[in-house]
């Protein structure tokens, strides 16, 4: 079963990524709410993927996106954007994420992401 990340700064955010990754047979190992303690536990629980959001306070998930990838080259990282993010969501991409999904969520698009993103 892989193991997930979910970092947004939003708790009813991670809460219905978390519904749709576990009705889908993932684990979710672990929650932050920005960039710094997303790092911090990509460290301490080597998920299989990571669901970063973009805009948060403290580091936002563009540079936690470059710090992880710098601890892990291999890292995958599927980027969540709020419409209007493009720029940044490229810029993630470039830095090494795999994919994004886009705000509201769509459930089916959220699985179609992260299963593409660690096959």
């Amino acid at each position: 079963m892989p193991s997930v990340l979910i970092v947004d700064d939003a708790a009813f955010m991670r809460l219905m990524l978390k519904d749709v990754l576990v009705k889908n047979g993932f684990e979710v190992v672990g929650e932050a709410e920005n960039g710094l303690k997303a790092v911090e536990q990509f460290k301490e629980l080597q998920p299989d993927l990571i669901t970063m959001d973009i805009t948060m306070p403290e580091m936002d998930g563009l540079s936690a996106v470059k710090e992880i990838i710098k601890l892990d080259s291999k890292a995958r990282i599927v980027m969540c954007s709020a419409m209007g993010q493009q720029g940044m969501v490229i810029e993630a991409i470039q830095a090494g994420a795999k994919d994004f999904i886009v705000k509201p969520f769509q459930p089916d698009r959220v699985v179609a992401a992260v299963k593409k993103a660690i096959s």
